[in-house]
């Protein structure tokens, strides 16, 4: 026990030492460091001296460059302004010489101002007195003469300008005719298509009269299943070895034309066999159709047609206008309207598209409702065709006012295509009412006494009442019956307007 008791004293006695020794060594390196730290202070605050009288000697240095260029900008200024001050005074002075001047001249100005003011006096009553004279003279005052000379100004001015308007006509007659006609002429003489008139019956020629039997079949049958189907009326008649095939609708015509070919051909005809027929003919006619309008397209070389377009074109070699077929007329509508373009140094091949596809409606106009100018223009648009010949399609029968010079090419080719000899049939009927209708609108004007259409209608003569129109009104009453006729008919080609003022004297001698 005592062991331990001595053992535990040594060790506190050791571990004091230790403390008492660490402690020393302590206090010894922090007395080594307030040493080491008060000599870095006293060597930073020295530097910092030697820095400072550095910066107060740069910035005596900059004060002292700055104070010099003051003071030479100072020394510039004031020499400036002197030089001004000098300016400003001998302007001064100029202008002090100016005033004395401008001063005579006013009172100089205000002298003849009073001069002139009595001399103007003096005028007025002079002139009053002269128009007093002249009024007494003349036994008119002041209004009414200036009235009668106005209405003289007036009807002087009115024969001037209805004088000037009918010489401007004449020379716009003489060289717009002439160069029309030129065009025109150039471009019929040019242009060489076949005339095809159809008719609203086709014929089929038999091999012998028994297969007329055949083809009514048993009571009939063979015949009404034929009609039915087709939709054309067969007529079998005392004609040897011949039928006819009657019907409006040209390609339904041309489908029975060509099933009934067939069967005549093969020699079996009954209903089961005609129903077979017909579907085959009409898948032939469907491929013949669109034939015939891609080989148009190739023909007037109209390229990028969309396949819709190119089977109406085809479709419209089945359908005739007055008489005219139709594709026939569109092929001439679109060589004529290139052949103008080309004259008139304008789009060629927008003409000659536009004028092909001009009539493209009259494939599908008793199909839908409308004209066949807007269902054709409609068509054309929903296929692809561009702005314009939309546009002139739609304005080549005026149904919207043409605003292209390609659209009036159009319109006048086919206009020279519809209206050439030949070229359509119209019926008795039609053209006396068309003549009696041109007729009756040139007698509803005022003064016109008769009227005459000549020529099949390509003019009309009008005879006026010499008291009511003159000479210079009958140019107008010509232009209004032209405008009047422009909007209310509907005629092929031109109509030529005459108005003839005839005065008659008599006398009896007794």
């Amino acid at each position: 026990m005592l062991y331990i008791v001595i053992a535990i004293v040594i060790l506190l006695l050791a571990f004091g030492y230790f403390l008492f020794i660490k402690n020393h060594a302590l206090a010894k390196k922090e007395n080594e460091t307030n040493q080491k730290i008060n000599r870095l202070l006293k060597e930073a605050e020295r530097k910092a001296e030697d820095v400072r009288r550095e910066s107060m000697l740069q910035a005596k240095e900059e004060m002292l460059k700055i104070r010099n260029d003051m003071e030479n900008e100072l020394k510039e200024r004031r020499d400036t302004i002197v030089n001004q001050e000098n300016r400003l005074l001998q302007k001064e002075e100029h202008l002090e010489t100016r005033e004395a001047n401008l001063e005579l001249k006013i009172s100089d100005v205000e002298k003849k101002n009073e001069y002139l003011s009595k001399q103007q006096l003096e005028l007025e009553s002079i002139y009053q007195q002269q128009i007093e004279s002249l009024e007494k003279v003349a036994l008119l005052n002041q209004e009414d003469a200036k009235k009668m000379l106005l209405d003289n100004l007036e009807r002087e001015v009115k024969y001037e300008a209805a004088k000037m308007i009918k010489e401007t006509e004449e020379l716009a007659q003489k060289t717009s005719l002439k160069k029309a006609r030129e065009i025109i002429a150039t471009a019929v003489q040019r242009c060489a298509v076949d005339n095809v008139v159809e008719i609203t019956t086709s014929v089929v020629a038999l091999p012998n009269d028994e297969m007329k039997g055949r083809i009514i079949g048993r009571e009939g049958r063979n015949i009404r299943a034929f009609e039915t189907l087709t939709g054309i009326d067969l007529i079998i008649d005392d004609t040897p070895e011949t039928v006819v095939l009657s019907g409006f609708d040209p390609i339904r015509r041309e489908i029975a034309r060509k099933t009934l070919g067939k069967l005549v051909q093969d020699g079996r005809i009954h209903p089961t066999r005609i129903e077979e027929v017909y579907e085959q003919a009409k898948k032939e006619l469907e491929a013949t159709i669109i034939e015939i309008g891609e080989q148009t397209a190739l023909d007037t070389d109209v390229q990028n047609l969309s396949q819709n377009i190119i089977y109406l074109l085809g479709r419209l070699n089945f359908r005739t206008s007055y008489g005219q077929n139709v594709l026939q007329h569109s092929i001439e509508v679109a060589h004529i309207a290139s052949l103008m373009a080309q004259e008139l140094n304008v789009n060629v091949r927008l003409a000659r598209r536009a004028g092909l596809l001009h009539d493209i409606g009259k494939a599908i106009d008793f199909e839908k409702e409308g004209t066949h100018a807007a269902l054709g223009a409609e068509f054309a648009n929903r296929n692809g065709e561009n702005e314009e010949v939309v546009h002139a399609i739609l304005a080549h029968h005026e149904e919207i006012k043409p605003q292209t010079i390609e659209s009036i090419i159009v319109a006048a080719a086919d206009a020279i295509s519809a209206s050439r000899p030949g070229a359509r049939r119209e019926s008795i009927e039609a053209y006396i009412k068309r003549l009696e209708t041109l007729e009756n609108l040139a007698v509803s004007f005022n003064g016109v006494e008769k009227a005459f259409a000549i020529q099949s209608g390509r003019e009309i003569r009008v005879m006026v009442k010499p008291d009511i129109i003159n000479d210079k009104l009958s140019s107008k009453l010509a232009r209004d019956i032209v405008k009047k006729i422009e909007s209310e008919l509907e005629y092929p080609g031109t109509i030529k307007v005459t108005v003839i003022r005839e005065t008659r004297v008599q006398d009896v001698a007794k």
